[in-house]
């Protein structure tokens, strides 16, 4: 199941500048999700973060998880953000850098869920560039009312 970003914004409060999912490739519900952000020369923070060395933040390489994540909630619980329920996150652990992002690069952002619990989700994440793992972290995510 493909998700256009249009689609996305059925499944994430977040829009632009702090939407950073721009295509969903597969889903699963309850199970995995591969995403896809391509990261710009124009992205905003890219000015600061380096001047004439741009870096893309690690950061947000760990918000754009949280957010494929949110996306793999929502669908496996069959909500979405304007049925009242708002997806935060709750938690981040084993969080690991292996390789600078530039603009350019096609960054694709995995999660997989462990397990859910009183609304508290966990996921295995991972990001790649070229095959090559990036980042890795396991998340929580909260379901809550708004």
């Amino acid at each position: 199941m493909i998700i256009s970003k249009d689609e996305i914004k059925k499944y994430l409060p977040h829009r632009e500048p702090f939407l950073f999912v721009d295509e969903v490739i597969n889903i699963n519900k309850n199970s995995d999700i591969h995403a896809k952000k391509f990261i710009s020369e124009d992205e905003y923070f890219l000015q600061g973060h380096f001047p004439n060395n741009p870096i893309f933040p690690g950061v947000i390489i760990i918000e754009a998880l949280g957010q494929v994540s949110g996306i793999l909630g929502f669908v496996s619980m069959d909500k979405t953000p304007e049925e009242g329920s708002i997806y935060v996150l709750a938690g981040v652990d084993k969080v690991r850098f292996r390789k600078r992002l530039v603009p350019g690069d096609e960054v694709h952002l995995f999660s997989k869920v462990i397990n859910s619990k009183n609304g508290i989700w966990k996921f295995d994440c991972r990001a790649e560039v070229n095959h090559k793992e990036v980042c890795s972290a396991s998340i929580f995510c909260a379901d809550r009312e708004k």
